[in-house]
């Protein structure tokens, strides 16, 4: 019982990616490679950040982020290097400058679009359309009909 609990413990437990051998010595620059490495998408796993997987080229944004910082880049340098170096579709929230502002700005446009076709709709159908009633000809042809 204890060796099925103590598994499920272990399989239950998070993975984290990042490698003792990839962790630097100084905690503050361990702390802000761990933020940067939140906000970049794995490009192998697409929605995982590079922090939690696995992959080979993971690991070496995680490597290149850290190398960076030794450097002595800021952590918005270190990100524009990356970022320069493999596109904003390596950010998992990507800036809403540029071009991107049109991505950001369509899902509310489209709701509001859909919402007024909708609107439009619904008071067409519910006014319905307009009886003005039977001429003197069709009302005198119709009780002819009916006479009959």
């Amino acid at each position: 019982m204890r060796t099925l609990l103590f598994v499920l413990l272990l399989v239950a437990s998070p993975v984290w990616a990042v490698q003792p051998d990839e962790v630097l010595p100084d905690p503050a620059l361990e702390a802000r490679a761990r933020v940067i490495s939140q906000g970049l998408r794995c490009l192998v796993c697409r929605n995982e950040n590079i922090d939690d997987s696995n992959a080979e080229l993971a690991r070496d944004l995680r490597l290149l982020v850290r190398e960076r910082l030794t450097a002595g880049d800021t952590d918005e340098e270190a990100l524009g290097f990356i970022v320069a170096r493999y596109g904003e579709y390596v950010l998992l929230k990507p800036t809403t400058g540029g071009g991107n502002w049109l991505l950001w700005a369509a899902g509310p446009l489209m709701l509001i679009l859909a919402l007024g076709v909708g609107l439009a709709y619904l008071r067409r159908r519910a006014v319905g359309p307009v009886d003005a009633g039977l001429s003197d000809a069709e009302q005198a042809r119709l009780n002819e009909i009916l006479k009959e």
